[in-house]
This record gives C-alpha cells, structure tokens and sequence, in this order.
C-alpha cells in the first residue's frame, strides 16, 4: 500500500473518531469516495502495521502510532492552507483541496519552515487548530534559533494540549508557549512561565477569557492569547 494512501486513511480516520469517538466503515468510504468493501480490506491491513484496533461492524480507531502519523499530517495540511491563503492568495475555496494534494510531499524541515515563515499560526483558515511543532523547545524564538543552526534538536517525549483543553480544576504545567520573545516575556509578567503550574478555574462560553490559577492569584486570559499556552496534559506520557 502506497504511503500516500496510508495517510489519507489515518487523516480521515482521525476526524472521524475526533467527531464520533470511531470511525465507521461507511462514514469513512463516503469521506474518500471509495467503496465500503475497499475500506475494510485497508483497515484490515492498517490494523496488520498497528496503526489502527478495527472491529467488523464497530469501526476503527488509531493507535498510539496511526495518531502520531495522523496528526503530523494534519498540521502539514493546516499549515499549507495558511501559506496559500495568506501568501500565495488562493480563494479560500480551493486551499483545503491544494493542501491535500501537497500535503503528503513535504519534509519536516519544509513543514518547518512554513511554521517560522508564517509566525507560528494557531489555526487554519476554517478556524481548525494547529498543533505545536515536536521539537522539544519552550517556545517559538527557541525553535526559530534552532532552524538556524545545524544542531539537532530533541523531540518532546510527552504530549502537550493547550490549557483551553483543560476542564475546570484540572491542572497542568506549562510547557511550550507559542510565540515570539514578546509575547513569552507578556505571559512572564502575568506569572505564566515555563514550569509553572496552573490550572483552570473557569471558561466562558463562545471563546470568552479564561479565568486560571497560577501561584494562588487569579488571572483572566484571552482566549486567543490562552490557546497558545501548552502545559504537559493529564497523562501526558500517553501517545
């Protein structure tokens, strides 16, 4: 099986299950245009590589790994639809298409690239959010700096989630703050720094501020400002 079609499956499968908690055989025909007796030949396969647990007439939903791959190429497409929204000027309308076709072509470093070209954005033109990049930094300036030199740099062992993921009392510690030296030196001011722990308090509906505990004072924090603080998630040593 090609490796572009073992990426479309997992991407497909990921939205599903993000969606309905598994992805369906039919739903995930109807999402690729291909039949359903097409669909469970794959899956069957995936589950051979162990990148998706399938069960006739239950569906499928990804491993550890199937969920690694998925997401790397959905922050790909992300970031491409942003570069042909915002640089190239492509109609909205046509960059979901032109990002799936690129998508599976381009390297980490270009994925990479794209990410410090277009200053870090925090989501797509359809409002999807974007991932975090891997590397095992505490901010974008430190990820800019590295794509500088020709030192490896390491890559994060535990997940991370935005603290706009988090639900009330839940806490985490901050791990990567996506932004330049402005705006990690903004969130230092207000006590919001690597390491610390915080937790959440309170979220107002429709994207309103974020009400968080961090060193025993309360903070109200735009939303949009929020989503780009990453803490180390409950469980984060799962995949």
């Amino acid at each position: 099986m090609a490796q572009e079609q073992i990426e479309e499956y997992l991407e497909a499968i990921y939205d599903l299950e993000s969606r309905d908690g598994s992805a369906k055989t039919t739903a995930i025909a109807k999402c690729l245009n291909v039949a359903p007796a097409s669909v469970t030949e794959v899956l069957r396969s995936l589950s051979d590589k162990g990148l998706v647990a399938y069960e006739p007439y239950k569906g499928a939903t990804l491993t550890g790994e199937g969920k690694k791959i998925a997401g790397t190429i959905k922050r790909k497409h992300r970031l491409l639809e942003v570069f042909l929204t915002n640089v190239l000027k492509l109609n909205r309308e046509k960059v979901h298409e032109e990002a799936c076709k690129m998508e599976h072509t381009i390297s980490e470093d270009t994925e990479n690239g794209l990410c410090r070209m277009l200053d870090a954005p925090a989501r797509c033109p359809h409002g999807s959010p974007i991932s975090p990049c891997n590397k095992c930094v505490g901010s974008c300036a430190e990820c800019d700096g590295a794509g500088k030199t020709d030192m490896p740099v390491a890559i994060r062992d535990k997940k991370i989630i935005p603290i706009t993921d988090l639900k009330p009392e839940q806490k985490g510690q901050i791990a990567f703050i996506r932004g330049d030296c402005k705006v990690v030196q903004r969130l230092s001011d207000l006590g919001l720094t690597l390491g610390t722990k915080v937790s959440i308090l309170k979220k107002t509906p429709m994207n309103g501020p974020v009400e968080i505990s961090v060193r025993r004072t309360k903070l109200a924090v735009d939303h949009a400002i929020a989503e780009n603080i990453f803490i180390e998630s409950p469980g984060a040593g799962e995949p």
